[in-house]
């Protein structure tokens, strides 16, 4: 099976915690971290600085069209930062972990 990464920010820790819980309870996440930070960047032709929370979803590629989807639903902004990243390697005690905490 292949596993990826799936990268997106939330714009308060509240938000932040409820999409993780809600991935982790779906089983389209094995896990998701969550850890502060601060994004710059351009929207409706400004400028921003905000602090924001990311998220590290951690699943198997197959699920990413699903992630995206969830994510997509659920999320206040209009368009999410929905970014994946494939894992190459991994430690076959956690890859299998990850298999067995995700939907089939």
């Amino acid at each position: 099976m292949d596993y990826c990464m799936i990268l997106t920010t939330c714009p308060d820790n509240e938000s932040a915690k409820k999409l993780a819980a809600m991935l982790v309870e779906s089983q389209l996440a094995a896990c998701v971290q969550l850890s502060s930070v601060t994004s710059f960047y351009c929207w409706q032709n400004q400028q921003h600085a905000d602090p924001e929370i990311r998220l590290v979803i951690k699943t198997r590629c197959c699920l990413y069209p699903k992630v995206e989807a969830f994510i997509t639903a659920h999320h206040s902004y209009d368009v999410p930062q929905i970014v994946q990243i494939p894992i190459d390697k991994g430690s076959k005690a956690y890859l299998d972990w990850m298999d067995q905490n995700t939907v089939s």
